[in-house]
């Protein structure tokens, strides 16, 4: 159906924007905070994907989409952009907001230092792999920046990110289960979970990681000095 991926699109983002009304969280007044960096993450991971499926790195599935591109790209991968991180965004808000706990500055610096180590050691060993490559050297910038910033954030972070894999395993499951995304296994390392390359979950992590520190950026600048 040539709406498979727009309705996945739509669903991702379907119960966040309802939500955001609720007056507990009130997402919707913290909405202006995060589209100057979901059009800045985005600007970046878009010129990425076009780059990815001219080189062939994946490609889409015309049965499922509605035809529509722009620069080779489907119009519901560009949505894919502003849905999943707006909704990730909102699992990181409600976090905030009803859990109180969070990892400690050691243990999420651990992490971070670690995660840093695996995307240093993957992206050395894998030159010839594209989509490994760029994912894991994108995301081993990103992990430095939060070193040498000394972000507050990434520990509650790293639990939204945990709950996050809920509605990744479900979006992404569908999307290469169908498929209406297509890897090309040459590029990457070849690992899956289930029908999922490893990858997609660290290309996950860097998308997000962008719009969160951003949205935490926006948030906190806008905040009156004390």
């Amino acid at each position: 159906m040539k709406y498979t991926y727009l309705i996945i699109n739509l669903l991702t983002v379907f119960f966040p924007v309802v939500l955001s009304f609720d007056k507990r969280v009130a997402f919707a007044k913290s909405w202006r905070f995060i589209w100057p960096g979901m059009a800045i993450t985005g600007l970046l991971f878009l010129f990425w994907d076009v780059l990815f499926t001219v080189h062939r790195v994946w490609s889409f599935n015309d049965k499922y989409i509605i035809g529509l591109k722009f620069f080779g790209l489907p119009l519901e991968e560009i949505l894919f952009f502003l849905t999943v991180p707006f909704a990730c965004i909102f699992i990181y808000a409600c976090l905030n907001h009803y859990v109180k706990w969070h990892l400690n500055n050691a243990v999420s610096r651990g992490i971070t230092v670690l995660l840093l180590l695996v995307s240093a050691f993957l992206v050395t060993g894998n030159f010839d792999r594209l989509y490994t490559a760029v994912t894991f050297s994108l995301l081993a910038i990103i992990l430095l920046l939060l070193l040498f910033t000394k972000a507050p954030w990434p520990g509650t972070f790293y639990v939204a990110y945990l709950v996050s894999l809920i509605p990744f395993y479900l979006v992404n499951g569908l999307l290469t289960s169908i498929p209406v995304v297509v890897y090309n296994n040459a590029q990457n390392l070849g690992i899956r979970v289930g029908t999922i390359p490893v990858e997609d979950h660290f290309y996950s992590m860097a998308l997000l990681l962008m719009n969160v520190g951003f949205f935490e950026y926006f948030k906190n600048r806008r905040k009156p000095a004390l």
